[in-house]
């Protein structure tokens, strides 16, 4: 069986990779990857072609494609605060590169096409928790091209009969996240911070919450979704119904360092959502044997790897 993973060397792609080397149907994984965020050293001693180039490029894409099993589409330019610094780039990356892709998928005649979206989708509906059936409102460009994303996907299954699988991600965390670009997300920023023994940077009050899920769950419902070629009419969300303020991730993170952590607030973020939760509902009824990883563990595990690649203690 070949797993195509477009952004397959970035964060939750080289996890992704990582746990398909370890399926026995899986004979060979192609990442396709422009590295613009993620890096080849993600995907070192991993049994995996990685496609050096865009999801921009046709050609490239026929080539990844052709005769994949399945086509797991990551890759994507993530985080709002870019989006709002540069929409266009986004909206090319995310909306018209998912059109290449799909397009791609229907040239080839992929049997399973698996797509990332974002909780971003939901935006100002201030509904707790978020069912998928709730109107999306995105308050920002990123949020939108992942609402075209997802669209994108259905149009496909109703006119060419695509058979999609189309995810709503909420903050994903763990192993491998970059910690050091200008557009981190807050999971690592803190964690780099924290072990690097510079204040933690909260943008508002701190009492913002979010549905922070451990990217070990989220390649677990992925590759069982390939395993059993699993579609949807509708998209899903990819959570589990945890709702952590920023306050209590912090606290956490001095429960597993042993110390207290220096805390600096800062003025919110335009496009920021105030808070997030997932309604699970449709995800266990899809995958009723998954069994995600807590939060508090996902935290645990995420530190302990940021500290071996920093050669600084914990605790």
């Amino acid at each position: 069986m070949k797993i195509v993973v477009t952004g397959g060397a970035g964060f939750i792609g080289s996890n992704l990779v990582r746990a398909l080397a370890e399926v026995p149907q899986v004979s060979d994984i192609v990442a396709l990857d422009d590295l613009s965020t993620g890096s080849p050293e993600n995907l070192l001693d991993v049994p995996v072609r990685l496609a050096r180039g865009s999801i921009l490029d046709p050609e490239l894409l026929d080539d990844a494609v052709a005769g994949a099993a399945s086509v797991v589409h990551l890759g994507a330019l993530g985080s709002v605060p870019r989006s709002i610094d540069n929409p266009l780039r986004s909206h090319h990356a995310n909306a018209t590169g998912t059109l290449n892709v799909l397009e791609a998928v229907r040239r080839h005649r992929v049997p399973q096409v698996i797509l990332a979206s974002s909780s971003s989708v939901y935006g100002a509906n201030p509904v707790l928790p978020r069912v998928e059936t709730l109107r999306p409102m995105p308050v920002s460009p990123y949020a939108v091209s992942k609402l075209a994303t997802e669209a994108y996907a259905l149009a496909f299954a109703s006119c060419y009969d695509t058979a999609v699988l189309p995810f709503r991600f909420f903050n994903v965390f763990g192993p491998r996240q970059a910690a050091n670009q200008a557009y981190a997300a807050v999971v690592p920023r803190f964690v780099s911070a924290a072990l690097a023994g510079e204040p933690l940077r909260v943008h508002g009050d701190g009492r913002q919450t979010r549905d922070f899920t451990y990217v070990g769950s989220v390649t677990s419902v992925i590759v069982d979704a390939i395993l059993r070629q699993v579609r949807a009419p509708d998209v899903v969300n990819l959570a589990f119904g945890a709702r952590i303020s920023l306050l209590e991730l912090i606290a956490e993170l001095e429960a597993v360092l042993g110390r207290r952590l220096d805390v600096v607030h800062e003025a919110p973020r335009p496009g920021d959502v105030r808070d997030s939760q997932a309604d699970s509902g449709l995800l266990r009824a899809l995958f009723p044997d998954v069994t995600p990883v807590p939060w508090a563990e996902g935290v645990r595990e995420t530190v302990h790897w940021y500290e071996s690649v920093l050669k600084q203690p914990v605790g």
